[in-house]
């Protein structure tokens, strides 16, 4: 899809591979008259839901009409992502007979809680019920699919990945690392631990806050970075004034480029994500490449806890109740405490990253599923 003033090419060959992003407009005036209520609740965020359905009627037309039937072009398989897509998906499989995979990253009742849209549910459920293979996360994820209905038979797993040449401690300048601790005022005696993601109450960041004074009883000189957006900010600082934790927790309410935060992590003691639900949590593992201990939420449907070792010789990082801050506090205090417990786990997590997580072997796990799809064509 291209952005708002199409100022990408909306046709180019990349890598071999054409790439077609198809212009949207705005049709949200008129939706009011076709969607169920809740979408309608959506407000300005109605506009979003009018770029996506005509993103997916648009690149549906163009593949089937223009690609296919006038210049045709042979297709092996059409794949979708999330309900994003899968509308598009859905419409070519029906229109070409091709076999679809459609891959699922999360779920909406998962990321809300239960409190999602209906029409984005059913769309999501629909693209389970059409598609030929539905490709997940985790198992975590795995599990909730099946208990929504998803059929047992067309869903497989395969992990996300990280790049270990960029995210490689090896590469980071520490006059960089020094600026940036001095940047949120903390000293060199002093213990970072960071948070970084979007501000919602899924993320489990205000319970983070919440845990900060047990943190400080047993070490005094932590001091937490929270960086990223969401609706959570203004509660945030509240929640930072009335424990008193102005000189311990900093905040960046702002998205930071890939660069900057490979820097945050080189920077920081500890990675610190108590999600409630996460299907997978690449933030895990851009930690661990960067030999970062990691503590994270492994209640309900969680991947970090199939990614993070939580025990034993191969352990990364600690497993913890996202929803009790005393049990967050318990695995940082853990975590962050012994510099030579710390320097283990970190080398634990990269060597984990380095075994099982690297893009080109999730680029050939998921090649090996396409392959099997395609050849039942």
């Amino acid at each position: 899809m291209n952005d708002d003033v199409g100022s990408l090419p909306t046709r180019e060959i990349w890598r071999g591979i054409e790439i077609h992003r198809p212009l949207h407009i705005d049709v949200s005036d008129s939706l009011p008259d076709v969607i169920a209520e809740d979408v309608k609740k959506w407000g300005r965020g109605i506009q979003f839901f009018s770029k996506i359905l005509v993103y997916n009627y648009l690149s549906a037309a163009k593949l089937i009409n223009e690609l296919v039937k006038k210049e045709s072009f042979k297709y092996d398989l059409v794949i979708a992502h999330d309900w994003l897509s899968v509308i598009a998906g859905i419409t070519v499989k029906k229109q070409l007979g091709l076999p679809m995979v459609f891959h699922v990253h999360s779920t909406e009742q998962g990321r809300t809680l239960g409190h999602g849209s209906k029409v984005v549910s059913s769309i999501e459920h629909r693209g389970g019920q059409t598609a030929d293979l539905v490709i997940t996360v985790s198992y975590a994820m795995r599990e909730e699919l099946l208990s929504l209905g998803f059929p047992r038979d067309k869903v497989e797993v395969c992990y996300n990945g990280v790049d270990p040449e960029k995210y490689s401690p090896e590469k980071i300048d520490p006059n960089k690392v020094k600026a940036l601790r001095e940047r949120y005022g903390i000293k060199d005696e002093d213990l970072m631990l960071f948070f970084i993601g979007r501000l919602v109450g899924v993320k489990g960041v205000d319970k983070l806050v919440m845990a900060m004074p047990h943190v400080l009883q047993s070490v005094p000189n932590a001091k937490l970075v929270i960086v990223g957006l969401g609706d959570l900010q203004d509660y945030l600082q509240r929640l930072v004034n009335m424990l008193k934790l102005q000189d311990a927790v900093k905040f960046r309410f702002e998205f930071i480029p890939e660069e900057e935060r490979i820097l945050h992590y080189a920077a920081c003691d500890v990675a610190v994500f108590p999600s409630l639900y996460e299907p997978f949590g690449i933030v895990a593992l851009e930690a661990m490449s960067m030999e970062r201990p990691v503590v994270v939420g492994a209640a309900g449907v969680s991947g970090m806890r199939e990614i993070v070792i939580p025990c034993g010789e191969e352990q990364c990082g600690y497993h913890i109740n996202p929803n009790n801050p005393a049990d967050i506090a318990w695995g940082i205090v853990n975590a962050v405490q012994d510099p030579e417990r710390r320097k283990f786990l970190g080398k634990n997590g990269r060597k984990r990253v380095l075994s099982e997580f690297t893009w080109d072997k999730i680029a050939e796990q998921t090649l090996k599923l396409y392959e099997r799809v395609a050849a039942k064509k």
